[in-house]
C-alpha cells in the first residue's frame, strides 16, 4: 500500500505536466489557410486602411498577418488580419 501511494504523486505530476504543455501548444484558433490563398501584403494593408487602420508594420506570423497600426482615433494597436480577406481577427491565438 505504501508503495502505491509513493507512485501516485509522481504520476499525477507527470499528467499535470502533459496537460499544461498541451494547453500552451493549443493552436486550435489558428486559421491554417494555405499560403497560395493569401493576399499580398499591399492588398491586406489596403483592406485594413479601408477599415480605418493606418498600418505601421505588418508581417506574416503563425498563420495570419500580424500588424501594428493606429486606429481612427490615433490609438496604437496590434492585431491580426485574416490572410485571405484582410479582416481583423479578434481573439486570435498568438
Amino acid at each position: 500500500m505504501l508503495m502505491a501511494r509513493n507512485l501516485v504523486l509522481p504520476f499525477a505530476a507527470i499528467l499535470f505536466g502533459f496537460a499544461v504543455s498541451a494547453q500552451a501548444d493549443d493552436h486550435s484558433k489558428r486559421l491554417n489557410i494555405p499560403a497560395d490563398r493569401w493576399l499580398s501584403l499591399s492588398d491586406v494593408i489596403q483592406k485594413l486602411k479601408a477599415q480605418g487602420y493606418n498600418v505601421t508594420k505588418i508581417e506574416a506570423d503563425d498563420g495570419a498577418y500580424e500588424f501594428a497600426a493606429t486606429n481612427a482615433d490615433g490609438v496604437r494597436i496590434e492585431g491580426h488580419a485574416n490572410p485571405t480577406t484582410g479582416e481583423v481577427v479578434t481573439g486570435y491565438d498568438d
